[in-house]
């Protein structure tokens, strides 16, 4: 794993956020700066630059990266929209403009500035992204889980969870259920057979729900099955780690899918 430098302290938290999920995400893909920019399109002095916190990652660098990684670009894109709009109001100093490997990386506020109604546009998208999380805090805690144990013959029995979602304005959630099964020797519950996507605090969706079936099958408690990944889920996480004698960071990386599938 790379030994990173410390990013620079006048970073706002926003664009710190982003840059250590893409370092993290980095790591977990084994490739060197050189094999990054091979694979992205991006230069190795573009990617040190982006990843040591000195210019803002191109939008299509990080898909690139998220792509590379095996990891569901949804939730950096979201991540980067939120640290372009701090990024485009820095406390010190100007935003320098990036190189790709073939072609230039025209910064987006720039191209946002170019096209009639940009600054608008890009207001609407952050105020859309601070409306999801808005929503995802709502579900957290308007959250109830039923539990049903269904046996079957040979003695196994096959947890399945319902989790039921209310809230507000009529407006629906998905609702995760574990329906494990055991195929080649590992186990899935029934929510995303991934194997090496990296989930880490914060994160939502299918990914989320499977880590915590599997950690409820491990007999560690994630508190409900939600697809939220919030302390409960991280503290079941850094427990579960610490009994299978992984490193304890509270990240579900491929080491730790191994373990959880085992």
């Amino acid at each position: 794993m790379s030994r990173w430098k410390a990013l620079p302290a006048e970073l706002d938290p926003r664009v710190r956020q982003l840059l250590v999920r893409l370092r993290r995400l980095k790591d977990h893909s084994g490739l060197s700066v050189r094999q990054l920019a091979a694979r992205t399109g991006y230069s190795p002095k573009s990617w040190e630059r982006y990843l040591g916190g000195r210019s803002l990652p191109p939008r299509e660098a990080v898909e690139a990266l998220a792509l590379v990684g095996g990891d569901d670009p949804t939730r950096l894109l979201a991540l980067h929209e939120v640290a372009a709009e701090a990024w485009g109001n820095p406390r010190g100093g100007t935003p320098e403009p990036e190189t790709a490997v073939m072609e230039t990386a025209v910064p987006e506020a720039e191209i946002l500035s170019a096209e009639p109604g940009g600054g608008s546009a890009r207001s609407l998208r952050f105020a859309i992204v601070a409306g999801a999380v808005a929503l995802v805090l709502a579900m957290s805690s308007a959250v109830l889980v039923t539990w049903r144990l269904m046996d079957h013959g040979g003695g196994t029995a096959d947890r399945t969870t319902t989790t039921t979602v209310t809230l507000t304005a009529g407006t629906s959630a998905p609702a995760y259920s574990c329906r494990l099964e055991q195929v080649d020797g590992r186990w899935y519950a029934g929510n995303s057979r991934t194997r090496n996507a990296t989930v880490g605090y914060g994160d939502s969706g299918p990914a989320v729900a499977e880590v915590q079936c599997l950690l409820r099958r491990a007999g560690i408690s994630p508190g409900g099955i939600d697809g939220m990944f919030g302390p409960l889920t991280q503290g079941a996480v850094k427990a579960f780690q610490k009994q299978a004698r992984l490193d304890v960071d509270g990240v579900v990386g491929p080491h730790t899918w191994k373990a959880l599938r085992g």
